[in-house]
């Protein structure tokens, strides 16, 4: 749900300390770990609430380096293999696309789209833990994969169609079901 392991860290941290702290109180109307993936849900509202500007890395420590003669003073990276890296690049901007989507849905459809499609709860599982029915759950991860395939789509007609590769095909511009 936080897009970022750093963050992921914390918030199960944060998670176990409230579990630390409010085992007393738990009172056994549902089963424990309902509650605990309750707990754990809460502590990444929490945390997304706390975090909601972010700073960006730069990338300028991946420019390329060059000394007085004009060589490459980096060695440590390999700036020939530009195919693969372009491949790395379409697959980590997908990556971060999805990331977007998913952070971009409303807590209560991304909640439920994360528990149902990402953790594979059962729509009864994920109701227990968000206090709702079954169907409102089903609901929710319905309109999250609706409101998905919309920015995917919205992505998609911004990008322009890739040019031929080396197979001889062309490629559409879409971007692969999410």
């Amino acid at each position: 749900m936080s897009g970022n392991e750093s963050d992921a860290e914390d918030i199960v941290q944060d998670a176990f300390l409230q579990v630390c702290r409010k085992l007393p109180a738990f009172r056994g109307d549902s089963e424990f770990s309902t509650w605990l993936y309750r707990v754990t849900v809460n502590a990444a509202l929490m945390n997304r609430r706390t975090h909601a500007s972010r700073h960006v890395k730069s990338l300028e420590q991946f420019l390329p380096q060059f000394d007085q003669a004009g060589n490459h003073a980096r060695l440590d990276l390999d700036y020939g293999r530009v195919a693969q890296a372009d491949e790395l690049v379409e697959r980590a901007q997908l990556t971060r696309m999805i990331g977007v989507a998913i952070s971009r849905l409303p807590d209560i459809y991304r909640t439920a789209f994360v528990l149902c499609d990402l953790e594979e709860l059962s729509a009864r599982e994920a109701a227990e833990i968000l206090g709702v029915k079954a169907a409102a759950v089903r609901q929710r991860v319905h309109r999250a994969r609706l409101m998905m395939r919309g920015f995917r789509g919205a992505i998609s007609l911004r990008r322009p169609r890739e040019s031929t590769r080396s197979s001889g095909r062309t490629l559409s511009g879409g971007t692969p079901s999410i």
